[in-house]
């Protein structure tokens, strides 16, 4: 095969409490992505959306993750690939994850799968390094591998798939920009231990949630006492919609990855809707311009089409 096409998903990461370690991948938005083997050690790149992102190779996380890729090879062969966007960068829902994790995953299966999951995920990372400046997988590995993912290290890459019950997420992306890179540098380098405590509470009580389908559990454990706190104050109306969300009925959710995207997990369609509403009704008093999403966790990450 000299050609393919995947459809490479967007993601949740932290999950409010599990800071660089636990996220989702969502039904809704993706990237497509199609991507063909060259006879030459190059890679090009075209951008078929309005985002004007670098085409040159070493500066694209899509281009950084082919070049390693070639690098491995012994740059025996080369690639073209041609993004098509739908996930603002910069939104909070894993647009250079999608980017870094659909090449790695393209160019692995136009090599017959000759690397293994773990390395495709170790790729794809350096896509990650890219544009924040730390290769963290939690939004690489459920772009992968789909569902929620629990990545225990790092050094060495320990990754671990959980059951992810059939719950709705909204999302509201609200149309300003919070690089990851700088919501990173806001944050506290050191931490209170009864904090830190509460928080081990709450990734071991979401984990345990996940895993036995106790949507309540998942509702009580979703509070973060590190992290929100400090990055809520770049999300215009962050507390409000926190606040009447749950009112509606959400379990509960908080910032999307590093923001401006803020997300709810509810157990049903009506409820999600109804969380939808409120989230729309808070940003049409900010007069700030938003995008929301309806969908629900995909539990099959980046796929071949």
């Amino acid at each position: 095969m000299k050609k393919i096409i995947v459809h490479s998903p967007g993601t949740v990461a932290n999950l409010v409490c599990g800071f660089d370690i636990l996220g989702l991948a969502l039904e809704e938005p993706y990237d497509i992505m199609e991507l063909a083997l060259l006879d030459k050690p190059k890679v090009i790149i075209h951008n078929r959306d309005a985002f004007g992102l670098p085409t040159e190779a070493e500066k694209n996380v899509a281009g950084v993750v082919l070049l390693s890729v070639m690098e491995k090879l012994q740059d025996r062969i080369g690639f073209e690939l041609t993004i098509e966007k739908h996930i603002k960068p910069g939104s909070g829902i894993g647009s250079s994850a999608a980017s870094a994790a659909g090449a790695a995953v393209a160019a692995n299966h136009l090599l017959n799968n000759i690397f293994t999951t773990e390395e495709v995920v170790q790729f794809a990372m350096n896509g990650e390094k890219l544009a924040s400046g730390v290769k963290h997988a939690d939004n690489i590995a459920p772009c992968i591998l789909g569902g929620v993912s629990l990545i225990r290290s790092i050094h060495p890459l320990d990754i671990i798939s959980i059951p992810s019950p059939d719950l709705y997420v909204t999302v509201v992306h609200p149309q300003i920009e919070v690089r990851t890179a700088d919501a990173r540098q806001i944050l506290r380098q050191q931490v209170l231990l009864k904090d830190a405590i509460k928080q081990w509470g709450n990734i071991a009580g979401l984990v345990a949630g996940f895993m036995k389908n106790d949507h309540d559990l998942i509702g009580r454990s979703l509070e973060d006492v590190i992290i929100e706190p400090i990055r809520s104050i770049l999300i215009p109306g962050f507390d409000e919609i926190k606040k009447n969300c749950k009112e509606a009925g959400a379990l509960g959710g908080g910032i999307s990855g590093s923001g401006p995207s803020v997300f709810m997990l509810s157990k049903d369609k009506q409820t999600a809707l109804a969380v939808e509403t409120v989230m729309k009704e808070v940003y049409e008093k900010t007069g700030i311009s938003y995008h929301t999403y309806v969908t629900t966790i995909n539990k099959r990450g980046v796929e071949v089409v």
